[in-house]
């Protein structure tokens, strides 16, 4: 039995999942998306999830952003998953054409990847085959790509800073003392300076080869915030070398879960190393505000450099830390045609549904 019980998104309960909690219902609502909450009622523990809607082709898509947060065991995901789209279709009426979720649960395939017995995820076919054991109706989809990602770098901030920076590799930490030997400084942005940092942030997208979020997307993000602070709360922090502002980021946290939600880069003075200061620094004060994990991101699932995020992995592990492999996004649809009209429009476009 699954049932779910509508309610005001400001009702969320907190969470250590960022993109759940009730401050991220409030930037996507002024961004046009619709917002809703529902308590999450069954025969496992209970919760709540955030669910996010937007039009395209005349028919909505619903995405659930990291969530649902509560996993079942492994053999009953996809059990659950299915009666949990069903219960959701019925409240979101017929227009609905399919519901993404972009689950924060650990990987099946998490143990082989962390014993390097894969170097990647199964293709999409096996690992449909998997999550649709025991479903009556065979309908879970893996997604196009991944929402977030499914695979991301996790820094445990629990020591003291002396060990966190001894279990570093030495070359980021001697990147990390460059940084400060040629003068780099890293002090918090305001709204004031976004400008600054979406122009870094454009720089790093041409350069990295993604489609990079409006500056309204980042305008909306404060105002959400100073809307009503609850348990999250935004690091804006920009690294700094006489007058230019070399790199910027955005760290989101929420109840001891600190995000790196958004980073920027320019191409002048790359040699001063200020990334690796900057993300140290965030890992200080995210440390300093109860903090006890620093998410940096995307990474490859291993060290592999055919795979586009290698770059990120060579970087990132360099801070130590450990590989969160998840699940990813899956797709259910209810209307075929319209979810296979999406399909190969984002395949095409790479639409951002988030």
């Amino acid at each position: 039995m699954l049932d779910l019980a509508a309610k005001s998104t400001a009702a969320l309960l907190p969470t250590d999942i960022f993109f759940q909690t009730a401050y991220w219902a409030r930037v996507k609502a002024r961004l046009g998306l619709g917002a809703l909450a529902f308590d999450l009622r069954s025969a496992g523990p209970w919760g709540d999830v955030l669910v996010l809607l937007r039009r395209w082709g005349g028919r909505t898509v619903a995405v659930v952003p990291q969530g649902p947060e509560y996993a079942p065991p492994e053999d009953q995901r996809g059990p659950f998953l299915e009666r949990f789209s069903l219960a959701l279709a019925e409240c979101l009426g017929p227009e609905t054409a399919f519901i993404r979720y972009d689950l924060p649960w650990s990987s099946p395939y998490a143990e082989a990847l962390r014993q390097g017995e894969r170097d990647a995820f199964p293709e999409a076919r096996v690992r449909e085959m998997r999550m649709n054991m025991g479903t009556q109706h065979w309908n879970l989809r893996k997604s196009f790509e991944d929402l977030t990602v499914a695979s991301s770098l996790v820094v445990d901030l629990r020591g003291s800073e002396e060990a966190i920076l001894g279990a570093m590799k030495p070359k980021t930490r001697y990147n990390i003392g460059l940084a400060r030997r040629k003068g780099v400084t890293i002090l918090p942005g305001s709204a004031d300076n976004l400008p600054d940092f979406h122009a870094l942030y454009e720089q790093t997208a041409r350069r990295n080869g993604f489609t990079p979020c409006g500056q309204r997307h980042f305008a909306a993000m404060f105002h959400g915030l100073l809307a009503a602070p609850e348990h999250t709360e935004l690091l804006f922090l920009l690294a700094r070398h006489e007058t230019d502002i070399l790199a910027g980021a955005i760290v989101g946290i929420a109840r001891g879960a600190a995000h790196f939600l958004y980073g920027a880069s320019g191409n002048a003075k790359r040699d001063c190393m200020a990334p690796s200061l900057m993300h140290w620094e965030a890992m200080r004060l995210a440390r300093q505000r109860g903090c006890r994990s620093y998410e940096m991101g995307a990474v490859s699932p291993a060290d592999d450099p055919d795979h586009p995020f290698h770059g990120l992995y060579r970087f990132k592990t360099g801070f130590g830390g450990r590989i969160e492999y998840r699940s990813g996004s899956w797709d259910y649809p209810l209307d075929h045609d319209a979810y296979n009209a999406f399909r190969t429009a984002e395949k095409l476009a790479r639409l951002d549904v988030g």
